[in-house]
């Protein structure tokens, strides 16, 4: 799953070794953190994903849900202050919305 969020970009998948815990991966140093403060992130340079942190499926979901209630503008990506993050964000809006057609 992608989440995108307001000042965020992370990548979430299981955990192969622990049914208990996801894979939060994000590419910019700092993201995780943005969405979970207290997570224990690590740098995998062999993998896709640079930035890594293992998380509790209910953290994970607490954490999302809390996202979305705070969720106070009706333009996700005018939301996006960081320049880099919203440009990012607009390509991918461009390619979804190519798809839609």
């Amino acid at each position: 799953m992608w989440l995108c969020t307001s000042n965020a970009f992370l990548s979430v998948v299981a955990d192969r070794d622990n049914p208990d815990r996801l894979l939060v991966r994000a590419r910019i140093a700092g993201h995780i953190e943005r969405v979970f403060p207290t997570a224990q992130t690590f740098t995998d340079t062999g993998a896709d994903y640079l930035y890594r942190a293992f998380i509790q499926r209910e953290v994970v979901a607490q954490a999302v849900a809390a996202n979305i209630s705070k969720i106070d503008y009706d333009n996700f990506k005018d939301s996006v202050k960081d320049q880099d993050l919203h440009s990012a964000f607009s390509r991918i809006w461009g390619i979804m919305e190519a798809l839609q057609r």
